[in-house]
């Protein structure tokens, strides 16, 4: 199973500036799931929470790049790899790895880092040795044109 060391998308540290041209767009929440993102049988999560998760990284990328949210065109390779459950925390990251004049493309990664134990009592949790994949996935976001030749025109 891959761990968080075998993904090369790290969290973002702090907002970009013009320094860190260089470096590629990134993004990260982490989240905990609640009751009420459980949809199927035994208390899992529907895996389009965590798409709805891409969807807001996606967007943030978006915005840093082009001062628009752009529109969600599409996912591609979708990975779900691990269950998750309501109790759970997810570290999921975004990192833009390629671009066109009207086009965006993302990488995603979402990991479980704590995991609900409700076997052991209702509120017990336990932080997992290792990030565990839990979906992966490539976005791919479209820029309206006037978002671009106003960013060219600055």
């Amino acid at each position: 199973m891959p761990t968080a060391t075998d993904d090369p998308i790290a969290p973002a540290a702090a907002p970009p500036t013009d320094q860190d041209q260089d470096q590629p767009t990134t993004a990260s929440l982490r989240v905990r799931l609640s009751e009420s993102d459980a949809y199927y049988g035994g208390g899992v999560v529907e895996g389009a929470r965590v798409l709805r998760l891409f969807g807001d990284l996606v967007t943030e990328i978006t915005v840093r790049e082009d001062g628009d949210e752009g529109l969600l065109s599409g996912y591609s390779d979708v990975r779900f790899t691990a269950p998750v459950a309501p109790g759970d925390y997810l570290e999921v990251h975004g990192r833009l790895v390629r671009r066109t004049r009207l086009r965006r493309v993302v990488e995603l990664s979402a990991f479980k880092v704590i995991s609900a134990d409700p076997g052991t009592r209702p509120s017990a949790a336990r932080l997992l040795p290792e990030p565990q994949l839990v979906c992966s996935a490539t976005a791919t976001t479209v820029v309206p044109r006037e978002a671009v030749t106003r960013k060219e025109t600055r």
